[in-house]
């Protein structure tokens, strides 16, 4: 049986100003083309080489010979009551990722994936269910904000509306450290995306060397902890990759990790009735919290079929927030979004359709 022969054309978006530039040095181009590409992929967010007009028409020609923008389509999009949008997107290879966009009065988040998939199985999340089918290439984690805010605003030069971007979508960043270090440095560039690191933040379950590998960065964004449980006991029947990476050796990486003078490190804590959200626990939390400058995101499970929690109700997820308060701990209650079309936190699972 004969079978399509592969596209070989290498994928523009994800390389950085080096290595475009040494593209175009190879198709015979002189160095200021590779700035007029850079500058049309990362600061306009064009898509196609017919678009890019500052390039001839021949240099078009060639560049769709020879390469693409990006292999990510998107399959589908849906649209929440909150106006929360899910945005269900194909690979070149096929496998499926998901990007959410979260839209504010004062700024707009855009959660992206850096997994299709993850490999950490933590019990109360969807996307651990899946299993990891691959990490993510850089241009596959950056391209994900380039298709949203396309879709949400249409080509225009600059990013738009104060956007933040959350790296809490499919996936375990620091296991994909490299591409999606990468993706930060491509977002941070001011004659491209220009999205300050300061306005990213990287959320992981606990890989402590990469942690440190984090604190040692130049370029880095924000660092949010998904903890979830205050003990070692607990944490590992909700996280495997707590017995390999207890919370003391955990702790002991946030404590050493540097801040700005008015920086603290977020920790997440997703409440799950009757398993986490005692005062007990609180108590526990404020104790383990003791040496960090810390804030707590509490966030409302989000339920799924697949998945054995419910969320804690809303008088225990105060009561629980008031033993934090009390013990001068700050901290947050973060109001569930996109719920209904199967978009929030630890729902993304690649979903077809909204799972009510």
């Amino acid at each position: 049986m004969l079978t399509a022969p592969q596209d070989k054309r290498i994928e523009l978006f994800g390389l950085d100003r080096e290595e475009l530039r040494e593209f175009m040095l190879a198709l015979g181009e002189k160095p200021y083309r590779s700035q007029q590409l850079y500058e049309a992929l990362y600061r306009r967010r064009v898509t196609s080489f017919e678009a890019m007009t500052e390039l001839p028409k021949t240099l078009r020609r060639i560049l769709d010979e020879n390469a693409v923008v990006s292999g990510i389509r998107i399959d589908n999009v849906f649209i929440s009551s909150d106006e929360t949008r899910r945005f269900l997107l194909k690979l070149g290879d096929g496998s499926e990722i998901e990007s959410v966009f979260m839209p504010e009065e004062k700024r707009d988040t855009i959660c992206i994936s850096s997994q299709a998939g993850c490999p950490l199985a933590c019990s109360f999340c969807m996307t651990g269910v899946m299993g990891l089918r691959r990490s993510l290439t850089a241009g596959e984690i950056a391209a994900q904000v380039v298709i949203v805010l396309n879709e949400v605003y249409g080509p225009i030069v600059e990013t738009p509306h104060r956007t933040n971007i959350v790296m809490m979508g499919m996936g375990e960043p620091l296991l994909n450290y490299d591409n999606v270090m990468k993706s930060v440095r491509l977002f941070a560039d001011q004659g491209g995306m220009n999205i300050a690191p300061r306005r990213v933040t990287l959320s992981t379950a606990g890989i402590v060397p990469r942690i440190y590998d984090l604190a040692a960065e130049d370029i880095r964004p924000r660092l949010a902890i998904s903890l979830t449980a205050p003990t070692d006991d607990l944490r590992d029947l909700l996280f495997p990759i707590n017995r390999k990476y207890p919370l003391a050796e955990l702790m002991e990486a946030c404590r050493a990790y540097p801040l700005g003078a008015r920086e603290r490190l977020t920790f997440e804590y997703v409440m799950l009735a009757g398993v986490n959200d005692g005062d007990s626990h609180a108590r526990e939390l404020v104790k383990l919290l003791s040496e960090v400058r810390a804030k707590v995101n509490l966030i409302p499970h989000n339920p799924a079929p697949e998945l054995p929690y419910q969320s804690s109700p809303m008088d225990r997820i105060i009561a629980f927030q008031k033993v934090l308060t009390d013990a001068r701990l700050p901290s947050f209650i973060r109001r569930p979004r996109g719920q209904d079309i199967s978009a929030a936190c630890g729902q993304l699972a690649a979903r077809h359709q909204a799972v009510g």
